[in-house]
Order: structure tokens, then C-alpha cells, then sequence
């Protein structure tokens, strides 16, 4: 069965349906859990790693002294939300990963379920692992990741949890800079697709862990086992796919070259760990305001949002969502949402902000960034955003791939003052605060 998805129509790096007209009719409630969901992590180790050289398989060669395996565990079981990790691992590779077990902390190894054998390939691994965690009790989600991924660090795994819940499958994604070619057999160029279209995926890859558990089975039942990710799986199997930011940085190590690099960046003593990882938190803000008219809603954080009257607007005239894409442009000094989606843009007519936001926050994932906290405040006498205050916090946690955590929604009044305390508009307050890379471009 699909997951359902929430209401709007948004760019890369964040897939949401198109807004039905079902959706326009009633205020969506909001797709991300609000209780702490069971979280486990599938580590796929079982590749031979050949390409790197040598008879050493990559993820348990050593960078600044440790196994890449023992970094890329390291990583996840110091999130708190994962509570359990399943490797998978090849038949002869027992002596390689107890030794991988001796470099890590105690506090890191209960997380640990015993390893399982893997497959013959990648698509085999996954489903054994998932196989392994189901013989207990059963985790709402999983994330499957790669081995070879030392450098996942807690906030795509937040963005992964974040888009699981909200999406039942998503997987990361960062924009590519080289212009790709579809090339025939015979090599010649039969496409050149839009760069703007394509992201480049990563893991973890997040899922509710039922269906991504009934997707292999399918597969494995009509004999497919080629699959080299499980997005790409799941979208075999008719779940619709999210993708959320992912991060540049983090590599994955496949060549004897991106050895040699982790090494660098994970060795203390060469400051390259630092030069590569650090960010800089940069802090934006916005205001919106919009004039009552006649109607019988509005749209607030993506929610609608029943009222005696409508607003004024060229698009949906969400208040919310307009302030939190100007704080997230202030950020990046990036111009605001204006500059980018013009007023005077017949395509922007009645269009839902979900996009706007979508395409802030895809701003931030093409500069290596990481949006940390979102903070709005809605000046209205009415209507009343209390019982809707969840749901909105939900919908904005899902456009922007943050945890629910990272979303605060207030509201005030202006004590009868000004336009607002006469009823006859309403405004939005934002403050974004982003981390981006210290050697990122400050103006574009």
C-alpha cells in the first residue's frame, strides 16, 4: 500500500504530489508522526570493494587510523533516534569486522544486532538485512546506507528520518554539476537531460520499513535482483519517492583516490577534516502580509485553514511559507522570493508556496548547506492557528526535510493595533537559521 503524501507541487530537492482539488477542500493534517518512532539502520558491507585496489575490501581499509566501517557505524549509532543497526556482511568477512567491533565505543556497539550474511548482490544484502531485522520486533523505519559512507553526520540523518515519516520513502539527493549524457550502444548522444532536473543520490535512503520490507519481496518473487538502490526498488514497486537534501560531503568511497582523500580528511593532525566540515551558521529573516477579502479560508504553513474570509494574493497568499522562503533567502544572500518568483510571472497565479519554500531550501542543499531551525510567528486576530499548530509544524518539517524538532510556529495579536488589530490583514514573521560551508560563495 502507498503512503499518503500531503497536499502540493514542489521542485527538487523536495517531491510532493500535485495539490488535488480534494485537497483544497479540507485542512491537511499533517503527514509526520508526532511520537517517537522505532528506528533502525541497514549497513550494506558485504561488496568486495575492488575497485580501491588491493586484497583488503574499501570499507574496512583504514582512514585516520580506523575502518571506514567503524567510522560509517560510529556516525549512526551516535544519533539518538536509531536504536538499532543490522550489517551485512560477506561469509568470509567475520575476522574483518570483529576488528572493525574492537574500534568502536562500547556505547556505540549495543546498537549493534548481530551481523548477517549478505547476498550476491547489493539488492540480496539489503533483503537479508531487512529479513534480520524483522525476526524481532519490527522498526516503523530504516534507513539503508552504504558502508563506503564514513561522512553521513546527524543532520541528513535528520532530514532522512524527517522524510520517511513524512513520505514512507525518500532518499537524498544533491544537484549535479556536470552535464550528463544519455549515450546509445553505439555511442552516440541520444539525450542531454535539463542539469536543473537531475540530483545525484546518496544514502541513507529512508523508508517506513513495511513497505520497503513487502517491496523486495515482490521483486525477489518475480526474480529481479538488479537494482543497485532501493529507491530505485521501491519505485519499481509503485511507492512514490521523495528526495530530500542531501550533502556533498558526503562521499562515498569507491576509488583508490577517495581513500587517500578520507584519510586526509579523518587524520587530526592534517586539518583537512576541518577545512572540509566546517560551516559557518548564518541567521535570515522575513515578514509577509497579506489583506483580508472575501473567501472562506486561508492558507497558513501549507495547511488550509477555514475562516469567514480569504486574502489577496497573486499566488495562495501563504503568509507562512512566504516569510520562512525570505529567511531562508536572507541566509544565503540570495534575494528574496520576489526576485525569484516574480508577482508580475502569470505562472505564479494561485500557485501553492509549497514550491517557494521547496526552492529556498533546494538553495541551501546546492551550497553544501544545512537548515537548522525554523522559527515563525503569524500576527492575526483570527483566525486561530491553535488547533491547527501540528499540522502546520508537520507540513513546513516535510518541505524543508528538517525533523519536526526543527520547526517553532507561534502567533500573536497586536492588541487592536494597526491593520492587524483592525482585522484587516494578516502578516508572518520568519527567522531561518542555516549552516553553510565556510568556503561557499557569501553572494550569486
Amino acid at each position: 500500500m502507498a503512503p499518503s503524501f500531503p497536499r502540493g507541487t514542489a521542485p527538487l530537492p523536495v517531491h510532493l504530489p500535485p495539490r488535488s482539488a480534494a485537497a483544497k477542500e479540507r485542512a491537511t493534517p499533517g503527514a509526520t508522526s508526532l511520537t517517537f518512532p522505532q528506528i533502525a539502520a541497514v549497513v550494506v558491507a558485504a561488496g568486495r570493494g575492488i575497485r580501491v585496489g588491493g586484497d583488503t575490501p574499501k570499507q574496512y581499509r583504514r582512514v585516520g587510523g580506523q575502518a571506514v566501517l567503524t567510522r560509517t557505524l560510529a556516525a549512526l549509532a551516535a544519533h539518538p533516534g536509531i536504536t538499532r543497526i543490522q550489517v551485512v556482511i560477506a561469509a568470509d568477512a567475520a575476522a574483518f569486522y570483529d576488528e572493525c567491533l574492537g574500534d568502536l565505543a562500547p556505547e556505540a556497539r549495543v546498537k549493534l544486532a548481530r551481523p548477517t550474511e549478505g547476498g550476491a548482490t547489493r539488492q540480496a544484502s539489503v533483503r537479508a538485512g531487512l529479513e534480520a531485522l524483522g525476526g524481532g520486533r519490527e522498526p516503523d523505519l530504516v534507513l539503508v546506507h552504504d558502508a563506503a559512507r564514513p561522512f553521513v553526520d546527524a543532520g541528513l540523518i535528520d532530514r532522512a528520518i524527517a522524510a520517511a515519516q513524512s513520505h514512507g520513502a525518500a532518499v537524498p539527493g544533491v544537484p549535479v554539476s556536470d552535464t550528463i549524457k544519455v549515450v546509445e550502444p553505439d555511442g552516440r548522444v541520444r539525450e542531454t537531460p535539463k542539469r536543473e532536473d537531475l540530483r545525484a543520490v546518496q544514502t541513507p535512503q529512508a523508508f517506513r520499513f513495511a513497505l520497503l520490507r513487502e517491496a523486495h519481496g515482490r521483486a525477489a518473487a518475480e526474480g529481479l535482483d538488479g537494482f543497485t538502490d532501493d529507491g530505485a526498488l521501491a519505485e519499481w514497486a509503485g511507492l512514490p519517492v521523495a528526495v530530500f537534501p542531501g550533502d556533498p560531503r558526503n562521499r562515498k568511497i569507491t576509488q583508490a583516490a577517495d581513500l587517500v582523500e578520507a584519510d586526509r580528511a579523518f587524520s587530526p593532525d592534517s586539518g583537512a577534516q576541518d577545512d572540509t566540515m566546517t560551516l559557518l551558521t548564518r541567521l535570515g529573516t522575513g515578514f509577509d502580509v497579506h489583506a483580508f477579502t472575501e473567501g472562506d479560508h486561508v492558507w497558513l504553513g501549507g495547511v488550509r485553514i477555514p475562516a469567514d474570509r480569504g486574502v489577496l494574493a497573486h499566488s495562495d497568499g501563504d503568509v507562512v511559507l512566504h516569510a520562512l522562503t525570505d529567511a531562508i533567502l536572507g541566509a544565503l544572500a540570495d534575494g528574496d522570493i520576489g526576485v525569484h518568483f516574480p508577482p508580475s510571472d502569470p505562472r505564479w497565479r494561485g500557485a501553492s508556496s509549497d514550491r517557494f519554500l521547496a526552492d529556498a531550501v533546494r538553495r541551501v542543499a546546492e551550497r553544501g548547506g544545512v537548515i537548522d531551525h525554523l522559527d515563525i510567528t503569524v500576527l492575526a486576530e483570527a483566525p486561530r492557528i491553535g488547533a491547527h499548530r501540528e499540522a502546520i509544524r508537520a507540513r513546513i518539517a516535510a518541505i524543508a526535510g528538517v525533523p519536526l524538532s526543527a520547526v517553532s510556529i507561534k502567533a500573536t495579536t497586536t492588541e487592536k493595533l494597526g491593520f492587524v488589530g483592525r482585522a484587516e490583514g494578516l502578516a508572518a514573521q520568519a527567522a531561518a537559521t542555516v549552516r553553510l560551508p565556510a568556503e561557499a560563495p557569501h553572494d550569486r
